[in-house]
């Protein structure tokens, strides 16, 4: 089914499947192709508007009778690690980070494949191919980069891939597309270092916000976004702080979201005349 706006883009629905956080929920999603030379202006827009980006496609959960995700991010002057990830900046401080232009690795997939196996092998993406991850990783039509942290080896110089995210940078902040890392590396809060690494990235760069994808309150496995201070989701047209996570709930009246093509009527686009330079994250 598609529904549109006057002027492009375009919007389309998914046919409904289970949903991979909830069980027993099925999930939609509502979603437009991010191409040409607005792709930027429109990824900032719609990122602003709880939309997250999946290779040349911006999509946001549109589910019938359920609300439960929820586009997160953190405020960057108003943050304030707690005791637990002070410590894990403390165990990763040794890793090195580099930036590289988004271009898949060898190294980059046998560290997602681990990934994977490891912690997610019954998840959506456990039977991705070499093929498709480099497209995952190199098809944006935006600013994009790889950030990589490695163990250091002697003299200070890479030794070994420890964590990968794909991250993209936005007029407002950057964009935590999707990390990966050791597994091993669990117990040193690898994937809250990521986290916190990113925080100082976008403080540096001036940027004022660190988005995090979709937090889903009831869902252990996206828990752990709740647990950073200065943290806001999308909600109902705006965003609003998370003072106390158990104030959100996963549960929604079945009637309680508009027709789709309400919600598409109310998405603010940009001014698809105008684009934006580049600019680099480093």
């Amino acid at each position: 089914m598609r529904h549109s706006l006057p002027l492009a883009p375009q919007f389309y629905v998914t046919a409904p499947q289970p949903c991979p956080y909830l069980e027993g929920r099925m999930e939609r999603k509502l979603f437009t192709s991010l191409q040409g030379e607005n792709a930027i202006a429109l990824n900032d827009s719609l990122s602003k508007q709880g939309f997250r980006r999946s290779q040349n496609v911006l999509y946001r959960p549109t589910c019938a009778g359920c609300n439960a995700c929820l586009s997160a991010r953190i405020r960057v002057a108003d943050f304030k690690p707690s005791k637990s990830q002070r410590r894990a900046m403390n165990k990763n401080k040794y890793l090195k980070r580099g930036a590289t232009s988004p271009w898949a690795t060898e190294a980059q997939y046998e560290l997602f494949s681990e990934y994977l196996e490891t912690r997610h092998a019954d998840g959506g993406m456990a039977d991705m191919d070499v093929f498709e991850f480099a497209a995952m990783i190199e098809e944006t039509p935006i600013r994009t980069r790889v950030i990589e942290y490695y163990i250091p080896g002697e003299n200070g110089t890479p030794r070994e891939l420890a964590a990968t995210c794909l991250t993209d940078l936005l007029d407002d902040g950057v964009s935590m597309v999707y990390s990966f890392y050791k597994p091993e590396l669990t117990k040193d809060s690898l994937g809250t270092y990521v986290i916190l690494d990113h925080i100082e990235i976008a403080r540096d760069a001036g940027l004022p916000y660190v988005y995090l994808g979709y937090w889903v309150p009831g869902s252990p496995k996206m828990g752990y976004k709740a647990r950073f201070s200065a943290l806001e989701v999308y909600q109902d047209g705006q965003w609003v702080e998370v003072e106390d996570p158990d104030d959100f709930s996963p549960d929604s009246h079945p009637l309680e979201n508009e027709p789709i093509a309400q919600q598409v009527a109310k998405i603010d686009l940009p001014d698809m005349q105008s684009t934006k330079p580049d600019k680099p994250l480093f």
